[in-house]
């Protein structure tokens, strides 16, 4: 089945609710008393496939009617559209057959060819506002986009009327798979924050939550079958106020008070919130490495029988694997994967595969055994044929099995499945020739757990840099790419890995604004991109996202560069910051810049060879280092 039917079969219901309760925000916000504003600018993330804009304005007022031509005007979600808006104090008005409407939503009769299931139209004329789409999550795309031509501070200002520009906007995705990563075994996060990420996913259009719910740090998911798991595996030593790798060893017999695992309810309750806002769940359970967790629990089930701890800090190398010649080892693997389906109703289960050092493997009878009977080689295929085993049992439940890169290096996971390029591009275009699916999520571009600006004023981070320039290149497929290989690369997405995050606020501010980043990288096409208006766009969704009280890094301060040859002796220099209003004060006698010192304005003409040191400075405050450089 198509992954877009499949999806859309599963959460129409749920979609159309989501529906409503985006109109009724944007609604909302139109009250009778409060100031006139008129939209002149178009800002909207993912930049959409063409916008025409034309001159004139259609004027929104408190008193806005609504109809709705496919949805069904007595359907649950028009019903609870209505409840919402009059709980919000505003009475509006369904729009009868002879009655001119101010906004109407329009499932399309006949299917729009260009569109597909999650594109839309959106056309803002004299006539009113008209959303149309072949899907409700099309409706809802379009929903998230009329919602970004509002003020950016809808959430805190209120308005009489809002004039809007006359624009038709067609739109419709480059990719299928356009996802967000959240890993919650290092740090564990409420299903408070949960939902206020796939808010975020939905405003921006990212459809596929990766859920990374077991890791050597706490297993999350709950477990009737094996109760240890969450006995012992969901816990550690509380260490949450020391900075992650300087953790204070646990003491004889200290109780393990740190961590915990979401129930069956509370799953059901994200599934079905994720599923209003267009965006289907991803589990992910890790094998065969990384298990410190499963094998506290139960160490029978690794080479040497334990006792395994559940770490409080950096582990490495991740030495903690499952026993693959232990027939325990199939059927737990096939048990919790039984759970997991039980669980999640999504087309694809992640079952890891990355960085299992097979140490413990090399010097087991029972593993050793296992490749004498199997005809395998070494331990690395010795992975393989177990990842395999894991990946049929999906398969025979109608699951598509997800793993790692290193997959493909052991030997695969057999078909159907995909595989997730992480660890560079050429990774995933491998697989992609040996036949996989692809989602692309390499660590250069993808990895939002790396430092976004100068490591000197940020948060501890893991390492790295991707700045929001940097994200922003990320390109599955360039112009060039061979056309066989590009048929295979299904999306991508980013990660957010957790080890040196835990607070919600850290966890924002790590993914905004990169995410945004992502989100135009696998919805947009290429050749409508341009980093100098994605900058300028990341300013206005600033606002908006800390009106919805989102917590975000202003940006990389750090300057850039550029020259044009004059002469033989002299060069046309050019600098900014990603982040567009900065200051950039410098001096060319070697002295240290400061605010009174001489600001840039614009490029001028520099000697070879002169020494300019600079200070960027954003809102009156000094944001990085002081710089120098030579110039060449």
């Amino acid at each position: 089945m198509n992954i877009h039917a499949f999806v859309h079969s599963r959460i129409r219901t749920s979609m159309q609710a989501g529906l409503v309760v985006v109109l009724c925000c944007f609604l909302a916000v139109v009250a009778s008393c409060g100031r006139n504003v008129t939209v002149k600018n178009i800002n909207i993330i993912p930049e959409p496939v063409s916008i025409e804009q034309r001159a004139g304005v259609y004027t929104l007022g408190s008193d806005a009617n609504i109809s709705f031509r496919g949805v069904g005007q007595n359907s649950f979600p028009v019903k609870y559209l209505m409840n919402s808006l009059r709980q919000g104090h505003i009475q509006p008005s369904l729009a009868t057959s002879s009655e001119k409407s101010d906004i109407e939503l329009i499932l399309n009769d006949t299917v729009d060819s260009r569109l597909g299931d999650e594109g839309y139209v959106l056309d803002i004329s004299a006539a009113g506002i008209r959303l149309s789409a072949n899907t409700e999550q099309g409706l809802f795309y379009a929903y998230q986009t009329l919602v970004q031509i509002l003020p950016s501070d809808i959430i805190e200002d209120s308005y009489s009327s809002i004039s809007l520009p006359m624009c038709t906007i067609v739109d419709y995705p480059r990719y299928a798979w356009r996802g967000a990563h959240l890993d919650v075994c290092r740090h564990f996060f409420s299903v408070k924050f949960i939902k206020k990420y796939l808010d975020l996913m939905a405003n921006y259009k990212l459809n596929r939550f990766h859920w990374h719910l077991t890791d050597d740090h706490g297993w999350r998911l709950p477990s009737e079958k094996y109760p240890l798991l969450n006995e012992i595996g969901s816990w550690r030593v509380d260490r949450d106020d020391q900075p992650w790798g300087k953790a204070n060893p646990p003491k004889p017999g200290e109780e393990a008070t740190y961590g915990g695992f979401y129930t069956k309810q509370e799953i059901a309750d994200i599934i079905k919130y994720a599923a209003a806002r267009g965006i289907e769940v991803i589990p992910e359970v890790e094998l065969p490495g990384h298990c410190s967790a499963i094998l506290a629990a139960y160490p029978h089930l690794s080479c040497d029988g334990g006792p395994y701890d559940i770490p409080l800090g950096p582990y490495w190398p991740p030495r903690a694997i499952l026993c693959a010649g232990n027939d325990s080892t199939l059927l737990f693997i096939n048990d919790i994967l039984d759970e997991v389906m039980e669980l999640f109703p999504s087309q694809y289960i992640h079952i890891g595969g990355d960085e299992a050092f097979k140490d413990n493997w090399k010097a087991c009878p029972k593993c050793r055994h296992r490749m004498k009977e199997k005809h395998i080689h070494d331990v690395e295929h010795l992975q393989g044929w177990l990842m395999r085993q894991a990946a049929d049992h999906l398969r025979d439940k109608g699951r598509i099995p997800i793993g790692w890169d290193e997959s493909v290096d052991c030997g695969g996971l057999g078909f159907p499945a995909v595989i997730m390029a992480w660890r560079g591009l050429q990774q995933g275009y491998n697989a992609a020739r040996a036949g996989y699916q692809v989602i692309f999520c390499p660590t250069e571009y993808c990895y939002l757990d790396y430092y976004q600006a100068n490591p000197r004023f940020e948060p501890a981070a893991i390492g790295g840099l991707i700045t929001l320039a940097k994200a922003y290149a990320f390109d599955p497929a360039p112009l060039g790419t061979n056309h066989r290989v590009a048929e295979c690369i299904i999306g991508g997405q980013c990660n957010l890995w957790t080890e040196y995050i835990n607070t919600p606020e850290h966890a924002e501010y790590m993914l905004l604004p990169r995410m945004l980043a992502t989100s135009e990288c696998m919805w947009s096409a290429t050749q409508n991109k341009s980093w100098n208006h994605f900058r300028k766009k990341i300013e206005y969704q600033k606002t908006r996202l800390a009106s919805k009280g989102y917590n975000f890094c202003e940006g990389s301060f750090t300057p850039l560069f550029r020259t044009a040859v004059v002469d033989d002796n002299t060069v046309n220099l050019t600098i900014e910051t990603e982040v567009p209003n900065t200051y950039i004060f410098y001096t060319l006698d070697s002295t240290t810049p400061t605010q009174n010192s001489s600001v840039y304005i614009g490029p001028f003409n520099i000697k070879r060879g002169s020494r300019i040191k600079i200070l960027p400075v954003f809102k009156d405050v000094p944001r990085d280092t002081v710089y120098e450089y030579i110039i060449k």
